[in-house]
């Protein structure tokens, strides 16, 4: 495995790189703050770790332990070869056994994209109790199922079924030394700007490692073959959950916002206008003013 970190924070935004074992492999993990609650940050589809800059000093500065990893395939973390690897089972085990190496006695779960597919499901499952749920352009799975009987939102999940054919998804992703995706961020954010040359070249970078854009494709082509590696059962979310939404999403159409209450009766919804699909990315100090409101100030070690 690469060692090599795929992003050097800046020391004084007070984040570290630490490399974690957890599960059989190992992860490359943003960490910053200290204490017995964990904020755990996951990332999606094409992004990183990294993802999280903006938000990782906020959480720390409230009294949070943060940890970001690069899940499984992405950036310097293991990266399984085979489709089956990243089913839902495998990735929701990550998730289990992140937090047992954390050692936390509170966890509040905060995720994006793929990462919020993930969280949903570990939330629904119960493998292990969390304080809250934070949720970010990602709609609940029974939610997803009901939109995706619709064109609207079945023409913008393309790329779901372009992902799976072999081989050439990957080599698209991967061409020109991952330029592509880091364009990709650009090209479909609100705020461009946000989205410079040096935030570019770290995710082209990190899909120019071997075998990454497969890892990433295979998480597409898993969720296709392996739907029933778990069973979900009533669905239902116990704990109080954030879902935060960039209206201008590519992928998601709007109404994925919409009616959750039957499966999370206790959550809150904060929708941003003129917000993309990156949104804690595109609209950062919006985003921190929303968990800065919404999630409590955690309690000093014991």
């Amino acid at each position: 495995m690469d060692r090599e970190p795929s992003w050097n924070p800046d020391t004084a935004s007070g984040i570290s790189i630490e490399w974690i074992e957890a599960n059989g492999l190992t992860f490359e993990v943003a960490t910053a703050g200290e204490g017995d609650h964990l904020a755990l940050c996951l990332h999606g589809f094409p992004e990183l770790h990294y993802s999280w800059r903006n938000q990782i000093p906020l959480l720390a500065g409230m009294g949070y332990r943060v940890w970001a990893p690069n899940l499984r395939g992405y950036g310097g973390t293991s990266r399984p070869h085979a489709v089956r690897d990243y089913a839902l089972d495998h990735l929701t085990q990550d998730i289990t056994a992140l937090i047992d190496a954390s050692g936390a006695r509170k966890v509040t779960l905060i995720a994006h994209d793929w990462g919020a597919i993930i969280a949903w499901t570990f939330a629904i499952l119960h493998l292990r109790p969390i304080e809250r749920l934070v949720i970010m352009n990602v709609p609940h799975p029974k939610v997803l199922e009901r939109e995706l009987k619709r064109w609207e939102q079945l023409k913008k999940s393309w790329y779901v079924f372009f992902f799976q054919i072999p081989w050439l998804p990957e080599r698209r992703l991967g061409a020109n030394r991952g330029r592509g995706i880091g364009e990709l961020f650009k090209r479909t954010s609100c705020n461009p700007e946000r989205f410079g040359h040096e935030v570019r070249a770290i995710y082209s970078a990190a899909a120019d490692r071997s075998g990454a854009p497969r890892a990433m494709v295979n998480y597409y082509r898993a969720a296709m073959r392996h739907r029933s590696s778990v069973d979900l059962g009533d669905y239902q979310v116990d704990v109080p959950t954030l879902l935060v939404w960039g209206e201008e999403d590519v992928a998601l159409n709007i109404r994925c916002s919409e009616g959750h209450e039957q499966w999370v009766p206790d959550i809150e919804i904060a929708r941003l206008p003129g917000v993309s699909h990156w949104v804690q990315q595109d609209a950062p100090d919006r985003v921190n003013a929303i968990l800065r409101d919404w999630l409590p100030i955690a309690a000093p070690a014991s």
